[in-house]
């Protein structure tokens, strides 16, 4: 390994030529707008300060992991000389910011000419610091033009006392942007020799600030570059546990997991509705390899190795995984009871047959019936990981038609179901909360028809939607922090513009005042109320504990059938 600087203006050279770039197995972009503009910060600081070093892999014949260009800089069009393994984020607010691409995503970095008096330090002598400040400016369009307005043109920047971070870039671009800046300045009779040569020190500080970084040579093997690039963004920035499995699945196979993830869920998009996919998939293969879904099973470098041979199974597992979740009305994790539910059930779902779904003992019986105790019951409180992994063996092999096999989560004496007093006090279902998704997702599973228009809740229009108190918070105590209020059987999802006109009205009131706009009369409402277990007499009969007492019977009576795989008529 050998320590070197290299200037800001060459590395920028390096990336515009596409010789250096970054491992595929790299995190995204995650720097907070608070971290760009301290980087930037210290490197306009006179005397600067130091932003940290990075550490590069050299390329020798052959690329040793699938690559790609920092974000906004060109893709390589010749060889490429060097992966950047530590360092990402710091080279990208770079140079995001000073070749301006930064706009594509509706903000301008800019650099204030006049430090505040109050940003001086301390015990310091003003006079000895030169310190500008970078400020982070949000853009949104309003009628077309883009706001706000003073920063579309260098003349009006400058009067608000700042000047574009684009005209210190390194290079032929940020000469021209300098250029284009200062004629415009000149041309409204604002430039002075003074804030020429402010710009042009500034520009030098950028262009000529080093950055230290390690090198490791081209001899260096795949494993132990990724070795170091573990160990180092763990002992700093800890990477997530997905990061890793990227980085150890591509030096061992040499496939990229973000392609993979990508094919993913270009063929189940609602993946992505149930949480980060990332966290699922990794849940899911370790089912599928027989581990427990832990931190430990995901850094062992085995767990890399074997991902590849478990891929197609786990896509099948969660087409077929998050096809059935949807159709027992667990649309997305705004009504998921509890994560468990989707890496358990897809990975349940991963060796059932394409066709002849009931053989092997019943599979969408015994699947409905796991699904739907693992959202009723305490199964998964508190070691969630390893349970979930006894499970998933024991079910497997159930569906596989070794009916001897015992399933711990079926055992009612340890893992009871809720009983109907305690779905009384449940909680508000729009809080990640177990047993009041649970009740949500039973409620929804008749239909969940809108009160106005009759239309049967789907993934589509869940978002529409919203929470919506059957005895307005206004008619109970007007406190919106009671908890009485905020009762799961207390819930009904609802279009907007149907809750938008209950207002404090009492369930006798408004139900009737819909009911003779319904065409088809009282009918109609009492239709569509029992479609989310509304029971209709209950509700309009404005007596609050009562209702909660009926409608906890209904959802109980469901919950019952359900928890035994069966389907409530």
């Amino acid at each position: 390994m050998e320590a070197r600087n290299k200037k800001i203006e060459d590395w920028f050279a390096m990336i515009k030529q596409g010789q250096i770039v970054l491992p595929r197995f790299q995190r995204h972009e995650a720097w907070r707008p608070a971290q760009v503009v301290g980087s930037l910060e210290n490197i306009l600081r006179d005397p600067p300060l130091p932003i940290g070093a990075l550490l590069t892999l050299e390329v020798g014949d052959k690329e040793l992991f699938h690559s790609r260009p920092i974000v906004g800089a060109p893709k390589p069009a010749g060889k490429v000389a060097l992966h950047l393994l530590d360092g990402q984020q710091r080279m990208t607010a770079l140079w995001r910011s000073l070749t301006g691409d930064y706009r594509r995503d509706g903000v301008d970095v800019l650099v204030k000419l006049v430090p505040d008096e109050e940003g001086e330090e301390a015990g310091e002598d003003a006079e000895a610091i030169d310190a500008p400040k970078v400020e982070i400016v949000k853009r949104w369009d309003r009628k077309g033009v883009l706001q706000p307005v003073w920063a579309n043109d260098p003349v009006t920047m400058f009067e608000q006392g700042y000047l574009p971070v684009t005209i210190l870039c390194p290079g032929a671009e940020g000469e021209a942007a300098l250029e284009a800046w200062e004629d415009a300045l000149d041309g409204a009779g604002l430039l002075t020799k003074a804030l020429t040569k402010r710009a042009s020190a500034l520009r030098q500080r950028v262009s000529g600030y080093n950055i230290p970084f390690l090198s490791l040579t081209s001899s260096t093997g795949r494993d132990t570059a990724l070795d170091v690039f573990i160990k180092m963004n763990t002992s700093a920035t800890p990477l997530k546990d997905f990061d890793i499995v990227v980085a150890q699945l591509e030096s061992a196979t040499g496939d990229s997991l973000h392609d993979m993830v990508g094919e993913l869920v270009a063929s189940v998009p609602a993946a992505r509705d149930f949480g980060r996919i990332e966290d699922s998939i990794l849940s899911v293969a370790a089912l599928l390899m027989e581990r427990p879904p832990l931190k430990k099973t995901y850094l062992d470098t085995s767990f890399g190795n074997e991902f590849a041979s478990v891929w197609d199974r786990l896509k099948h597992g969660f087409k077929h995984g998050i096809a059935f979740l949807r159709s027992e009305a667990i649309l997305n994790e705004q009504c998921l009871p509890s994560d468990v539910a989707v890496y358990l059930i897809c990975a349940l779902w991963a060796d059932v047959p394409e066709h002849g779904f009931d053989a092997g003992g019943n599979a969408r019986t015994l699947i409905r019936k796991a699904l739907w105790r693992a959202c009723y019951t305490n199964r998964y409180g508190k070691t969630s990981a390893t349970r979930a992994y006894a499970d998933y063996k024991a079910l497997r092999d159930i569906i596989a038609g070794k009916t001897d096999t015992a399933c711990e989560l079926f055992d009612e004496v340890f893992n009871p179901l809720p009983a109907k007093e305690e779905m009384v006090l449940a909680g508000w279902p729009g809080r990640k909360d177990r047993l009041p998704r649970a009740m949500l997702a039973t409620g929804l599973r008749r239909g969940a028809l809108d009160f106005a228009d009759g239309a049967s809740i789907t993934s589509d229009n869940f978002h529409g939607r919203e929470f919506h108190h059957l005895y307005p918070v206004g008619v109970l105590s007007g406190d919106r922090a009671d908890e009485k209020v905020n009762r799961a059987l207390n819930c009904a999802l609802i279009s907007w513009t149907t809750n938008r006109k209950v207002g404090a009205q009492t369930p006798s009131e408004y139900i009737a005042k819909r009911a003779a706009k319904a065409s088809l009369g009282e009918n109609v409402v009492r239709q569509r109320l029992e479609s989310h277990l509304v029971p209709f007499d209950a509700l309009v009969g404005d007596d609050y504990d009562a209702f909660l007492t009926a409608r906890a019977e209904l959802i109980h009576a469901d919950m019952t059938i359900l928890c035994d795989g069966a389907m409530p008529q």
